[in-house]
């Protein structure tokens, strides 16, 4: 009897000793699966947010300890060596995090993140880039396509006060045309718990040529949706899935029966969330939730983004950085460039491409070539054509229109009679465009903008009718005596005709001459130079 009061005693003791214990890992783990079910980190130790996860779990486990290790007088008390240890190992945890992750970074792997694209620098643009097709031309952005998009779901009362429109709109190539699509997303909790039974109702598609919109209702409704909640959010759905993979942003895409998908990359990295590349996809059908693993040599050929634009130009830019070496690239920066701000999507062999300017470290005026990328296969390559960087070419465009305060879109790069050419659309304060630029990559200072409404094509002729098409073209020079002068402003630029008196007629854009031909008078002559004689001839240069 008397032993056993002295066990139930020690028993006491051991439960009053390592109670501390008990309830500070209870409370660790409920917050733990709190924390998991929300932040969704994966289980892989090259995840940043797994190591997050883990400091996390330690420092509360701490706190807790620390908590109830205070007395009535506010003072810490008998705090258990456990707690300590948990300290202790956040504090290492973070130390090895970031002394890892300084030894694998370029300082001492610059050729490897120099090497994490592969850039073909061989590729002549006339002979790689074909001649514009404007029937097949991506003429509308971003920006302009949530405009129509947003236009379209208004239209639908019964769906706008159940849904919003998301703003994805991904550039797809989709039944050979060249769209945007974007589906339609709950508008907020209280209006999933309404609709989570039938899903979300469809998509939202509008082509990039011609600005045709449609929202496309679905037979079943998209139940897996980033705006969802609980299970059916598509990155919880994924994560439960897939405890180990380490996700990059999904893309909304349609198979060629126009079936939507969730294409979701998988990433990898060197270190931990270093050097960041995909190594392959999860293809997810928002409809049924079902999913499947591609790698990225395996991936069908309808799905135009697997490498999304933020992930290339950060390779591009290690590609420009570190080619020579980690101390060039902060000291002597021999050849060091680096992508300009700002990119867009162009269409070609029924692939989507990703294109940006290349430039100087220093980020000057002028762009030494640029880059078009295979947003499917990663195939990079370069095209040595230096020229006028972008915004340059933008201001160049809004300066033909100032007096209307037009905005000009980031532009599209396009071979225009052989030439490499920006075409950059003209909106107004409402968004709309209304006129096209076109500027010649090599020489920004020739620019010509023409009414949107007379159409892209109309827009080229205009282009080509007032620059000097064949650059090494013979030029020919006479003197003529003006018989009839008379002048007209066309698309913001004023052009002056001339008929002399031989009857020949001839027109000059005032950029040939602007100190000249606002003072012509009839009867007056002038000496003249243009490449070949037409009905009415384009000069290029005026003299006295």
């Amino acid at each position: 009897m008397k032993s056993d009061i002295i066990v139930i005693y020690k028993g006491e003791d051991i439960l009053k000793k390592y109670s501390k214990n008990i309830i500070s890992i209870i409370i660790t783990l409920v917050i733990g699966m709190i924390g998991y079910y929300i932040f969704l980190p994966a289980i892989n130790i090259q995840s940043l947010g797994f190591w997050f996860f883990i400091v996390a779990l330690l420092s509360i486990y701490a706190i807790s300890m620390l908590l109830s290790s205070i007395d009535s007088r506010g003072n810490i008390k008998n705090m258990p060596k456990s707690g300590t240890i948990a300290i202790i190992l956040s504090i290492i945890t973070i130390g090895i995090v970031v002394t890892l992750n300084i030894i694998l970074s370029p300082i001492f792997f610059s050729k490897e993140y120099s090497k994490r694209i592969v850039i073909d620098e061989t590729k002549d643009f006339n002979t790689n880039v074909q001649e514009v097709d404007f029937n097949s031309l991506p003429l509308l952005d971003k920006a302009s396509s949530q405009k129509l998009g947003d236009r379209v779901m208004g239209q639908i009362p019964e769906l706008v006060s159940q849904f919003y429109v998301s703003d994805l709109y991904t550039q797809i190539n989709y039944k050979s045309d060249i769209v945007r699509v974007t589906p339609l997303e709950y508008d907020g909790f209280i209006k999933y718990f309404t609709n989570r039974k039938d899903g979300v109702k469809g998509y939202i598609t509008v082509n990039s040529v011609n600005g045709e919109s449609k929202l496309t209702k679905l037979d079943h409704g998209m139940k897996y949706m980033p705006s969802a909640y609980f299970n059916e959010n598509l990155e919880r759905h994924l994560r439960f899935k897939y405890p180990t993979l380490m996700f990059g942003a999904s893309q909304f895409e349609l198979d060629n029966e126009g079936n939507p998908y969730w294409i979701t990359p998988i990433m990898k990295y060197s270190g931990i969330g270093l050097k960041r590349d995909v190594s392959g996809i999860i293809m997810t059908n928002p409809i049924t939730g079902k999913t499947k693993k591609y790698q990225t040599k395996d991936i069908p050929s309808w799905i135009d983004h697997v490498y999304s634009a933020d992930l290339i130009i950060e390779q591009v830019d290690d590609w420009g950085q570190y080619r020579n070496g980690f101390i060039n690239s902060i000291f002597g920066q021999k050849n060091v460039v680096a992508t300009t701000t700002g990119y867009n999507y162009t269409v070609m062999n029924d692939d989507v491409f990703l294109y940006t300017g290349i430039t100087s470290k220093a980020k000057d005026e002028a762009n030494i070539g640029f880059i078009l990328t295979n947003m499917r296969t990663k195939e990079t390559n370069f095209y040595s054509v230096p020229g006028a960087e972008e915004y340059s070419a933008m201001d160049s465009a809004q300066g033909q229109v100032q007096q209307m305060n037009y905005k000009a879109s980031f532009p599209l790069l396009i071979n225009l009679n052989n030439r490499p050419t920006y075409l950059i659309s003209l909106k107004d304060n409402a968004g709309l465009v209304k006129m096209y630029a076109f500027v010649d990559v090599v020489d920004y200072q020739k620019v010509v903008v023409s009414d949107s409404s007379k159409g892209i094509k109309k827009a080229a002729e205009n282009y080509l009718n007032n620059i000097e098409i064949d650059q090494n073209g013979q030029e020919k020079t006479k003197t003529i005596k003006i018989a009839k002068l008379t002048n007209a402003n066309i698309d913001g630029t004023t052009y002056y005709y001339i008929i002399d008196q031989e009857g020949n007629k001839y027109k000059s854009s005032i950029k040939v001459a602007e100190e000249i031909l606002p003072f012509l008078e009839v009867g007056k002559s002038i000496k003249i130079t243009y490449k070949r004689e037409k009905s009415i001839t384009d000069l290029t240069k005026i003299e006295n």
